[in-house]
């Protein structure tokens, strides 16, 4: 398996075009009168990266989406990408305005892109919400802690994915048992489960959000493995803005993410909650203000792994 951190497609690019309500006045529009501050060119890109299939986000953005309609007088395009760094390449070529990154993404979408974190989403606490990394094995496995997984094979989710690779190889590092470890990218954090599921490796990495989506799914069964390792929390993903886009757009759609409700991130049976497993804080207000600093440990993950631009 090549021991690269190229990000691999998992899901087809989706592109959907929402008309949106006014923003500050309700007489402005995408199709005439002023252009309001979020939008001045009529129209606003959303991406989201393919961290579950297409048909899954696509309902759940486009509630969020409907949401910034209420406050953002723009037609908005919302991609689904077909990769992580398909997105941070949209960006970086002016083909997206705002984009929700892994916390891994964000850090090339930082550096090489200009991305501006504007806000993510909040636990029951209103603090920043996080999920964590797990390697799980079946129960009554012989395998017990990361060092007892050498010789063994293990299905990482796939390359870039902050908790499906970056965290789980360091965690290896720090073992050492990083080149004596069969490690195989199943594609995705579903397809990474599945792989324990149907026997084809010795353990698999399973994050708490696919743990959680997983078993609420009656896909997964946590009773039936042992989860042998846990990363420290990682922080939730940060809804970006381009640093190209005037602060006065800035200052309108970061107000806007700041003021979606809970209500909003719904549609049908999806929600974004449920898919980042985040339970939003009793006042309903589902987002807080984030900055570059608040993901520092993942610039300096980066750092220890060895990671540049090259690795886009």
């Amino acid at each position: 398996m090549k021991n690269h951190y190229r990000v691999a497609a998992v899901a087809g690019v989706v592109t959907l075009g929402l008309g949106l309500a006014a923003c500050g006045s309700s007489n402005n529009s995408a199709s005439g009168g002023s252009k309001p501050a979020a939008c001045p060119t009529g129209t606003l890109t959303f991406g989201v990266e393919p961290y579950d299939n297409a048909s899954t986000l696509i309902p759940a953005y486009q509630a969020l989406a409907t949401d910034l309609g209420h406050q953002l007088g723009c037609k908005v395009n919302l991609q689904i990408t077909e990769s992580y760094v398909a997105e941070i390449l949209a960006m970086k070529n002016g083909k997206l305005d705002m984009g929700e990154f892994g916390p891994a993404g964000f850090v090339f979408a930082s550096q090489q892109a200009g991305a501006v974190p504007l806000a993510s989403f909040a636990d029951s606490n209103g603090q920043l919400s996080s999920y964590t990394a797990g390697i799980w094995v079946k129960k009554g496995s012989p395998i017990a802690n990361l060092q007892q997984l050498a010789g063994h094979t293990l299905a990482l989710s796939s390359t870039g994915s902050t908790s499906g690779d970056w965290v789980p190889r360091y965690a290896l590092i720090q073992a050492g048992v990083q080149n004596s470890v069969k490690t195989e990218y199943a594609g995705g954090h579903p397809e990474s489960l599945q792989a324990l599921l149907n026997g084809k490796v010795d353990a698999a990495e399973i994050n708490s959000q696919e743990e959680a989506s997983a078993t609420a799914a009656h896909k997964f069964d946590p009773s039936q493995y042992t989860e042998i390792w846990k990363s420290q929390p990682i922080p939730n993903d940060p809804v970006c803005v381009s640093g190209t886009l005037s602060p006065a757009a800035r200052a309108a759609i970061k107000n806007a993410l700041l003021n979606a409700k809970a209500g909003d991130f719904t549609s049908g049976k999806t929600s974004i909650s449920s898919e980042l497993d985040f339970t939003p804080p009793a006042d309903g207000k589902v987002m807080v203000p984030v900055t570059k600093a608040m993901y520092s440990q993942l610039f300096s993950l980066a750092t220890a792994l060895g990671l540049s631009s090259k690795d886009l």
